[in-house]
């Protein structure tokens, strides 16, 4: 007979991390879905940053070729020679920027990219300076490794990007770097030019690190926005992924470039954290440079543009407040609060469960982004069809007008 003991307690790292509300609202309507009659309305998905299109053939067909090829086993740590390779003669050709293959490290998708760079340059008890709204995950990994995630608010007036001057102001004695992203998650926005270099020469005065999450980079539609922080100078680590440019969400793969110094550092991590990205999907990427696969991916960067061109207006004549237009990415950060009284409603969380009731619309409520905003802010994805999004400005007219 089999004796029944209590399992062990969680850690207090562990227990400390705050769920992804994102992945939270997704699972609530799942089960809003499962329980709805037949002939219901079918839910329209608003809520996932996940792009509507995968990998296109070509790299679908590389990996099916890797994997005939018996082409599945583990590879160096810091990635294929040959998709660094590939990566670094991108960066020259679309940006201009001259960055060493050596400097980049492959990795298991950009969360991995995030937690590698924070081992890398972070000791618990370190302090890091983030946005607020910011993707919350960043803080999560920053947070269950020790270090301190200091959240500084932000506002429209600064497109939802901290300044200089913030930056500044809140630097301490524990302070070791900032960590922000341009496009950034949840308000599609980016940091200005000029406004970037203010903000790392403070970084650089107080010898600090400066990582930016640049995972949408390639869904820029200004040229304005479009340049990597990479031109700024080799001290400056940037995080990116095959994820959303790409369409590679699910294969997990990612890069990180570092200072070359770092390097040696991140490969050590890298061996013995999870020795190597997923061979197949690095076998699969290298297609992603070729002029079919680019030819496709700007296709849809343009259709991306054009969902917003279209959800943007239909949004605010609803009633919601866009007070920054995104200029990439694809996630549209809308001020719901004028709408809380006709939805009998007090914050963004309460509409957005009210809106999946009445309206079967899915959203994300700003509570994941941080508290900057007042509970008054949600998160629309627009990278679903267009005639979904159609569909849900329609609902939502229904629903609120």
């Amino acid at each position: 007979m089999t004796t029944l003991v209590p399992a062990p307690p969680a850690s207090t790292r562990a227990q400390a991390v705050a769920p992804f509300l994102v992945m939270h609202v997704a699972q609530e309507a799942a089960a809003h879905a499962a329980a709805q009659p037949p002939g219901a309305p079918r839910l329209l998905y608003l809520n996932i940053g996940e792009p509507d299109r995968g990998a296109p053939p070509p790299v679908q067909a590389a990996a099916e070729a890797a994997i005939r090829a018996g082409r599945t086993q583990y590879t160096a740590a810091l990635g294929l020679d040959a998709l660094r390779e590939r990566l670094s003669a991108w960066y020259a050709q679309r940006h201009g920027v001259a960055v060493p293959a050596r400097r980049i490290a492959i990795t298991a998708g950009a969360s991995a990219a995030l937690q590698l760079a924070t081992l890398a340059l972070f000791d618990a008890g370190d302090e890091v300076l983030l946005p607020d709204p910011g993707y919350p995950c960043n803080r999560q990994i920053l947070a269950s490794l020790g270090v301190t995630p200091t959240a500084l608010p932000t506002t429209a007036a600064t497109r939802y990007q901290p300044t200089a001057a913030q930056i500044q102001a809140a630097w301490g004695p524990r302070t070791r770097g900032v960590m922000l992203a341009s496009p950034a998650n949840p308000t599609g926005t980016s940091i200005e030019p000029a406004a970037l270099d203010r903000l790392l020469a403070v970084v650089r005065g107080h010898g600090g690190a400066l990582v930016i999450d640049e995972i949408y980079l390639g869904l820029s539609f200004a040229a304005r926005y479009g340049q990597t922080a990479l031109a700024l100078g080799d001290d400056v680590i940037s995080v990116n992924s095959f994820s959303k440019y790409f369409g590679m969400t699910g294969w997990r793969l990612g890069w990180l470039v570092l200072p070359e110094s770092l390097v040696p550092a991140a490969e050590r991590l890298m061996q013995n954290h999870y020795i190597c990205a997923s061979a197949v999907a690095q076998h699969a990427a290298l297609a992603c440079f070729e002029p079919e696969s680019l030819a496709e991916f700007e296709r849809r960067r343009a259709d991306y543009a054009a969902r917003r061109d279209a959800f943007v207006p239909a949004l605010r004549a609803l009633g919601f407040a866009v007070p920054v237009e995104p200029d990439g990415a694809f996630y549209v950060w809308a001020d719901a609060s004028a709408l809380f009284a006709r939805a009998g409603v007090t914050n963004s969380m309460e509409f957005v469960r009210a809106m999946l009731r009445h309206a079967h619309v899915v959203a994300t409520p700003s509570a994941d982004f941080g508290q900057a905003d007042g509970a008054r802010f949600v998160r629309f994805s627009i990278a679903t069809a267009p005639a979904d999004l159609d569909e849900a400005i329609e609902r939502l007219r229904r629903w609120l007008v």
